[in-house]
C-alpha cells in the first residue's frame, strides 16, 4: 500500500504537534556545545563525526514531541569525509525512528540522468538514505527539476524548491525581471504548478517552496500566489529575519 503523500504526513505532523516548527541541524564543529567537544581529537574527523552525531542525536531528543520536521545541513556532514556521511544516515534514521520527518538540505540541481541519480538517492522509500524531502535549485531549468518531482510524487516524498533565499545576494539574480515577471515569481509558478499535480486531503501538495523570512514582503506576496503550497521559511533571528510573520 502506497503511504500518504509527504504533503499529507506534513499536516498530519504538523496537526498532531500542534507546531509548524522545522529544526535545522547545522552541526558546525567550533559550534557544539563545549561538553560534547570535550576529550574529542579535533584534527580527526572520525571523532568529529562521532561528536557531531551525538549532537544531533540530542538535539532531535529534545524536539521530537514538539517539531513536525527536521532538517539536516548535508554541507556539514560531508565536510566530515566518509565518517560524516556514516553519521548523516545515523542522524536521518535516528530522527525517522523519532517519529520526525527528515528534510534533508542539499540544494541539488544538475541534468539529465545525473539529476535523475540525485532524485533516486535522496527521496522515498526506496531511497539509501530514507530522506522524506530534499531541497533543491532551480537555476539549470525547469527540465532539470522534473526527475526530482516525478521521482517525489511516485515515492511519497517531497521536494523544497529555492524560489527567494535569505542571504543578501539573492536579488543578484532572483530579483532581475523576465517580460513583466521577476524571477522568483516565474519559479513560484513552476512551484505552485508542480505541487497541484498531487494535491492530498490536507489540501497541500507534496511539492515546496524555500522563501526567506529575511525578505517578508516578498514573503507575503508569495504566500498568496502558491495557496496550497508548503513554505520553508529560513532566516529567522542571526539572520535578520522578524520572529513573527
Amino acid at each position: 500500500m502506497k503511504p500518504s503523500s509527504f504533503g499529507d504526513r506534513l499536516a498530519a505532523a504538523v496537526t498532531s504537534k500542534r507546531s509548524a516548527v522545522c529544526v535545522g541541524l547545522d552541526p558546525r564543529w567550533e559550534s557544539l556545545p563545549a561538553a560534547i567537544r570535550a576529550g574529542v581529537d579535533a584534527t580527526c574527523l572520525k571523532s568529529i563525526a562521532g561528536a557531531t552525531n551525538c549532537y544531533c542525536r540530542e538535539v532531535i531528543d529534545a524536539v521530537a514531541e514538539t517539531a513536525a520536521i527536521i532538517k539536516p545541513q548535508a554541507a556539514f556532514f560531508e565536510q566530515l569525509g566518509p565518517a560524516g556521511m556514516v553519521a548523516l544516515a545515523d542522524v536521518i534514521a535516528y530522527a525517522s525512528k523519532s517519529n520526525l520527518l527528515v528534510l534533508l538540505d542539499g540544494k541539488r540541481g544538475d541534468i539529465g540522468s545525473t539529476a535523475e541519480g540525485y532524485a533516486d538517492a535522496y527521496l522515498g522509500s526506496e531511497s539509501a538514505w530514507g530522506c522524506d524531502a530534499l531541497t533543491v535549485n532551480p537555476y539549470l531549468g525547469d527540465d532539470t527539476l522534473e526527475p526530482f518531482f516525478s521521482t517525489a510524487l511516485s515515492r511519497s516524498a517531497g521536494v523544497f524548491v529555492l524560489v527567494k533565499t535569505s542571504n543578501p545576494g539573492s536579488g543578484f539574480i532572483q530579483d532581475q525581471s523576465v517580460g513583466t515577471e521577476k524571477i522568483y515569481q516565474r519559479i513560484a509558478g513552476l512551484v505552485h504548478a508542480a505541487a497541484n499535480r498531487e494535491v492530498g486531503e490536507s489540501g497541500y501538495g507534496s511539492i515546496g517552496a524555500v522563501v526567506g523570512a529575511t525578505y517578508p514582503e516578498q514573503l507575503a506576496d508569495l504566500r498568496q500566489a502558491m495557496p496550497g503550497v508548503w513554505i520553508l521559511i529560513p532566516g529567522y533571528g542571526m539572520q535578520g529575519g522578524p520572529w513573527l510573520m
